[in-house]
């Protein structure tokens, strides 16, 4: 995939690992903490002795990532190739938004982070994969994602990378078109979710067909996407993970029914093909 404009909405709290964010951040939240634990007859000392290591640690980290200019130059190479992604994604949804749905687009914001996060959604691992939160209309990304997507899902390729970012912008057009309330209104439903997850597969392919328009696509780039959507359809994942398939559990869709949404958003560039509700 070739580059173009990067976007400028990106957070980026990599080597933070999420201490401090889930309890209101930095010390005072962690005094607050040790307050509470004390009035509820707890001994405190152990928190404020592990705070007090992890702030030392701090300076000792930055200073390990100032040595090594190598790994500083991948981090931003990776960040300037998620900040492109984004930004095309904002130039087609700016515009087709509009035109095909008639809603404007809002632009969220992109979270680079490593090992654990908080969002309006709750206290997240990289564990949890990249994932989208309505309550604050960001996507959070972990660059670790991206080698697993290579070594463990064999689906390698910047392409693929972009199709993992563009899926969860298609969650964000979702939330912006009311279909995420709608589901969350059913209640627990493996049959909507999957049918959620499809339509940002759809959108996800509808950005696809634009970005080959805009000159950013290239010969394989297809393939490539098409490849990560199979290899993180449910059935391969459970397949790999335990070597039976559970239908009747799938969250997100078959290898199958990934590729073949993917497609037709794809091929149509229409996001009104993308009615998977309605088959």
């Amino acid at each position: 995939m070739l580059r173009g404009r990067e976007s400028t909405n990106i957070e980026d709290v990599r080597g933070l690992g999420g201490k401090g964010l889930a309890v209101g951040g930095g010390g005072i939240g962690m005094l607050i903490l040790a307050l509470v634990i004390y009035l509820c007859g707890g001994d405190p000392q152990a928190l404020l002795d592990n705070f007090t290591g992890q702030q030392g640690q701090a300076p000792i980290q930055q200073q390990q990532q100032q040595q090594n200019p190598n790994s500083q130059r991948a981090d931003d190479d990776q960040r300037g190739f998620a900040a492109s992604v984004l930004g095309s994604t904002e130039d087609v949804w700016n515009k087709v938004l509009p035109q095909q749905a008639r809603v404007n687009y809002r632009e969220p914001k992109l979270v680079l982070f490593t090992e654990q996060v908080s969002s309006a959604c709750g206290y997240a691992s990289s564990a949890s994969g990249p994932f989208y939160c309505p309550g604050d209309e960001k996507l959070y990304l972990d660059f670790s994602f991206f080698r697993e997507l290579q070594t463990e899902f064999k689906a390698p390729g910047d392409f693929a990378q972009a199709y993992v970012i563009a899926h969860e912008v298609g969650h964000h057009v979702q939330n912006i078109l009311g279909t995420m309330d709608k589901v969350n209104a059913a209640g627990n439903n493996n049959q909507l979710s999957v049918r959620l997850e499809l339509q940002a597969d759809c959108y996800a392919g509808v950005w696809a067909n634009y970005a080959q328009k805009q000159g950013l696509v290239e010969a394989g780039d297809a393939e490539e996407a098409m490849r990560a959507a199979a290899a993180v359809g449910d059935d391969a994942i459970q397949k790999r993970a335990q070597g039976y398939v559970v239908p009747e559990s799938f969250t997100h869709g078959s290898a199958r029914d990934r590729m073949t949404w993917f497609s037709r958003g794809f091929q149509s560039g229409d996001m009104r093909q993308c009615n998977t509700f309605g088959r």
